[in-house]
Formats: C-alpha cells, sequence, structure tokens
C-alpha cells in the first residue's frame, strides 16, 4: 500500500516511522510551505496512492478534501478541531465519490473506550443518583479545548441522560499526551474509566487501519465503522 502524508508534525512523523514498520510506502509529505493542492505535479507526485492521511491543522482540513476531492484519492481525516465545518468537508466528498474516514480519535483504546462509558450510561442512567462527568487533560500545545474526544464520549453519553448536561472539565498543562478520564459518581460508589496515552502510536496505528479501510470505498464515514467492520470479522470465543 501506498499513502501521501498530509501535514508532517510530530503525528504525521510518527504515522510514517509506523508505516515502514508495517511495509506501507509514504511517497510524499505535505506542509504548510508545500500544501496539497490538485495541480499536475502532484498528480504525477501521487501516482499509484491508495489514501491520503491529514494530521495537518483545522482550518486546513476543508481546502485538503476538496483537493483530494479533485485528486480523486481517499482521505483519512486524523485532525481535530474542525467539525464547525464538516458540512463542507462532506459535500466535497459526495460530490465527487471518493471516500473519506474521520474521527474524533483513532486510538483503538480510546475507541474500546467510548464503547465502554456508553454502555455505562446505558445502564447507570436508569438509576437515581449517578452523576456522569468527563475530564479532559492534555499537554499545554493542544489547542483545542474541550478535545474533540471528550466532546464524542459527551456525545455518546447524551442520549441516555436527556437534557441533562454532562461536564467536562479541561486541564492543558505540561507535556502529558492525552488522559480521558469518565466517571460515574453516587453517594455510595463511584464508577471510573479511563485512557491514559503513553504517545502518539495508537492514534497512527488506527489512521493506518482506516487508510486499508477507506481505499476502494466511497463515502464520508467515522472510525467507529472501521471498527464495526474489524470486531465483526473477529471470530467469537
Amino acid at each position: 500500500m501506498k499513502v501521501a502524508l498530509v501535514g508532517y508534525g510530530k503525528m504525521g512523523r510518527v504515522v510514517e516511522e509506523l508505516a515502514a514498520a508495517k511495509g506501507i510506502e509514504v511517497v510524499d509529505r505535505f506542509t504548510r510551505e508545500r500544501p496539497l493542492h490538485a495541480d499536475e505535479p502532484t498528480r504525477r507526485a501521487l501516482a499509484g496512492v491508495d489514501a491520503l492521511v491529514d494530521f495537518s491543522v483545522p482550518e486546513a482540513v476543508p481546502g485538503n478534501a476538496r483537493a483530494a476531492a479533485e485528486l480523486a484519492l481517499p482521505l483519512v481525516i486524523g485532525t481535530t478541531g474542525w467539525q464547525d465545518r464538516i458540512g463542507e468537508v462532506r459535500a466535497a466528498v459526495a460530490d465527487s465519490g471518493i471516500g473519506a474516514v474521520w474521527g474524533s480519535n483513532f486510538s483503538l483504546g480510546v475507541n474500546v473506550l467510548y464503547r465502554a462509558v456508553e454502555q455505562a450510561a446505558r445502564i447507570l442512567a436508569r438509576f437515581d443518583g449517578y452523576d456522569p462527568f468527563i475530564h479532559d487533560w492534555h499537554h499545554r500545545f493542544k489547542v483545542d479545548s474541550p478535545s474533540g474526544t471528550a466532546l464524542e464520549i459527551q456525545r455518546r453519553m447524551a442520549p441516555y441522560y436527556g437534557e441533562r448536561d454532562i461536564p467536562i472539565t479541561c486541564l492543558r498543562a505540561g507535556y502529558v499526551p492525552s488522559v480521558h478520564a469518565v466517571g460515574f459518581d453516587s453517594a455510595a460508589d463511584t464508577l471510573h474509566f479511563e485512557h491514559r496515552a503513553r504517545n502518539r502510536q495508537g492514534l497512527a496505528e488506527g489512521a493506518l487501519l482506516a487508510a486499508q479501510w477507506i481505499a476502494g470505498r466511497s463515502g464520508f464515514h467515522e472510525f467507529r465503522e472501521v471498527m464495526d467492520d474489524l470486531l465483526a470479522a473477529e471470530p467469537r470465543p
């Protein structure tokens, strides 16, 4: 498989390192100084590429999606903080017929957390006295707050709590890659879930899985669909 990276910061470099270990070839890298455009030199450079993997900056995502659409290349969007413009991106994908996968977090561990918390909320919301809460801690360089991951956790819990607010507290300090904690607190006890990232490898792992999955597909997809397919393929014990 061949991919090209859109954005070549810390995340892009981790994706490239992991891709090499998996036998996936990174054929090109686009940066702020050399952004992705659908021009003839770029078409030639990306000949034979199976997917683009975007870990750029929020404001660049709609333009990257339009360029991917013009280039007729599938796109994996790992960048966060752009969802207020999701309509533009969705339209570019639909109009062109390409495939795209986006997610608030591509970490496999975080996606297991989503599912576990969703089930806990489904059960505990039926009982009085359990107050839900979310805590989001990232390094001091992270721009968006709350994180896309915290908002996705809140979104998945919300159907079970109706109009009730599920509070999110945020901390931007230090150098921790990310910690997401979810709790259900009552007078009797506390149930606590936590995902603590040690590095960016989990995100890169998920992004490359998404790139393999979207190659040959069309339409606008969430990463949870990739997970659903992987889980459906696994034999039950």
